[in-house]
């Protein structure tokens, strides 16, 4: 098994080598890029021969990279949401067109999977973005963009009623053909959505990709496991008996000092591995 590090810790900064390092540093082996251009701008090719460059220095590779869900993530100023769900066909495009220039990584550092959200959480302030059409023609499109650069499509369980897990495995099930889609577990979603353990056996055959985050049921704080109330030793050995072998990924917010995160995060790895090898 391996444990990676999203770069969702350093997300309201821009990211630089010196963040690689602090992950490598915590013996982390691989990473997932946040697609926020405030962050990474990943239609600047100069940034991603600097991230290639960066990865080769660390020795971490680039496992997934999350697709773009807003332009801007932190500070003033007007920002851009997107939604590839949205009834506005004008809106859905240009998040598919973000999606497809955030794909434009792989050209250059190979990865494996494109983690995608379907539409935006329930609660977020516009409330045409969670159309079910518009979501699968959008799904569609970026599928197909995806697959010539050997790059997978993993769904993301959030909260809203197209990618809780019953409804993602019934779109990849009734919708979907085809090897080069999945579904990514986000454990603290599940966990705000119900029971972690019943929705990992809910999307077993269709797991390809992991986001490993804690919270207390109530909201998504992106907390490093043990900090909240997902019961983990029942998650994992749930892992175990579906057979997951990918890539733990955690996505941890920069609350505090990360290198301090990261030493939490380190704990918590170790944990994962003393459970995993008891089960």
């Amino acid at each position: 098994m391996s444990f990676g590090i999203s770069t969702h810790l350093y997300h309201d900064l821009r990211l630089e080598r010196a963040h690689l390092a602090q992950i490598a540093g915590a013996g982390f082996e691989t990473i997932e890029l946040f697609a926020t251009r405030s962050h990474f701008d990943y239609r600047d090719g100069a940034a991603v021969t600097d991230l290639s460059r960066w990865l080769t220095e660390t020795g971490l590779t680039l496992n997934s990279v999350h697709a773009p869900i807003t332009d801007v993530f932190a500070g003033p100023g007007p920002r851009t949401t997107y939604s590839n769900a949205v009834g506005a066909n004008d809106r859905r495009e240009a998040a598919v067109r973000e999606t497809e220039a955030a794909l434009g990584i792989a050209r250059t550092i190979p990865f494996d999977i494109l983690v995608l959200h379907l539409g935006t959480p329930t609660g977020m302030k516009h409330p045409d973005d969670n159309h079910r059409g518009a979501a699968l023609r959008s799904l569609d499109e970026i599928r197909r963009a995806a697959e010539p650069l050997g790059v997978r499509v993993a769904i993301e369980v959030i909260p809203n009623r197209l990618s809780d897990p019953a409804s993602l495995v019934a779109i990849l099930d009734d919708e979907l053909d085809g090897q080069t889609t999945g579904i990514c577990l986000d454990f603290g979603h599940a966990h705000l959505l119900g029971d972690v353990a019943d929705a990992v056996e809910t999307v077993a055959e269709h797991i390809i990709a992991t986001h490993v985050h804690d919270n207390h049921g109530r909201e998504d704080e992106h907390l490093v496991p043990y900090r909240g109330s997902i019961p983990w030793d029942r998650a994992l050995v749930t892992m175990q008996k579906i057979g997951y072998e990918g890539p733990y990924l955690l996505e941890l917010a920069g609350s505090g000092a990360a290198d301090g995160v990261l030493e939490e995060a380190r704990r918590a790895r170790e944990r994962f591995e003393r459970t995993l090898a008891h089960a």
